[in-house]
């Protein structure tokens, strides 16, 4: 069985992390499947998905390192090709991913103690975003 879901956020933008966890996990248990798996998916090209420990060390840790690898300041030729300033928040995404496919047993995600689902923001301003939550799996009874 495939049943979908989505996810609406409202994020910040510049390296907003926010941890999703409760509402994948809820929509899990709400699909009334007891084992499968679950993928998240991010329609549009300057968002990513990941699972780390939400905790605000390692969230600062992630944009420090992030800042180092894809500087925002540099000259990017997608802001060249169109008038704007996000060329380092697609880079940024293609390198995090946009989807995230996590198993379930017994109707509870499989993530370890202290791993947690996040969606990651890397664009320039504050926005609405729309997750996709795809549940494939079966119910007790196979």
């Amino acid at each position: 069985m495939v049943i979908t879901r989505e996810l609406q956020l409202r994020t910040q933008g510049h390296c907003d992390v926010q941890d999703i966890t409760t509402k994948v996990s809820q929509a899990v248990q709400e699909s009334g499947l007891a084992a499968g798996t679950v993928t998240i998916f991010c329609p549009g090209s300057t968002g990513g998905l990941t699972t780390i420990e939400y905790e605000s060390g390692v969230i600062t840790d992630l944009a420090q390192v992030l800042d180092e690898i894809v500087p925002p300041d540099r000259p990017y030729r997608h802001h060249l090709r169109w008038g704007d300033d996000n060329g380092h928040s697609h880079v940024r995404a293609a390198l995090i991913g946009p989807s995230l496919t996590v198993p379930f047993v017994g109707g509870q995600l499989t993530l370890g103690t202290w791993q947690q689902i996040v969606f990651c923001d890397f664009d320039t301003r504050p926005r609405s975003r729309r997750l996709v939550v795809q549940i494939i799996g079966e119910t007790d009874g196979g």
